[in-house]
């Protein structure tokens, strides 16, 4: 059964650092594009940052450039989002997902999907 399981998600300050994880299982990531989500009540989910296959690539939303970034470990089949200087508006569930390749930030691209994780930034 192939499956995405996102982690690391929490309370935290503003300010402060979450990293969050996506593991697979029932299928490897070497050959897969991830790419990490966010929904807000009440919004569009929408694409924060996408890494390439090899890893070679990366893109992000503007607005958290500069704050997060995308890695894979591609021998622990897991892809990790460290967000740092969160904001009270980075608030949202966060998912992970995948697809062949290349990195893109349209949700309609990706045909996997974790349960998300869910993301609280307040004081």
């Amino acid at each position: 059964q192939l499956q995405l399981v996102e982690s690391g998600g929490g309370l935290v300050q503003p300010g402060g650092s979450l990293r969050l994880s996506c593991a697979a299982s029932g299928f490897t990531l070497d050959w897969h594009a991830i790419g990490w989500f966010r929904q807000a009540p009440g919004k569009e989910r929408e694409g924060v940052s996408c890494i390439s296959s090899s890893g070679g690539s990366t893109n992000y939303v503007d607005s958290v450039k500069g704050r997060f970034t995308i890695s894979r470990d591609n021998a622990k089949n897991t892809v990790y989002l460290q967000m740092n200087s969160l904001k009270p508006e980075d608030t949202a569930v966060y998912y992970c997902a995948a697809r062949p390749l290349l990195c893109g930030l349209g949700k309609y691209e990706y045909d996997y999907w974790g349960q998300g994780t869910q993301v609280i930034v307040s004081s």
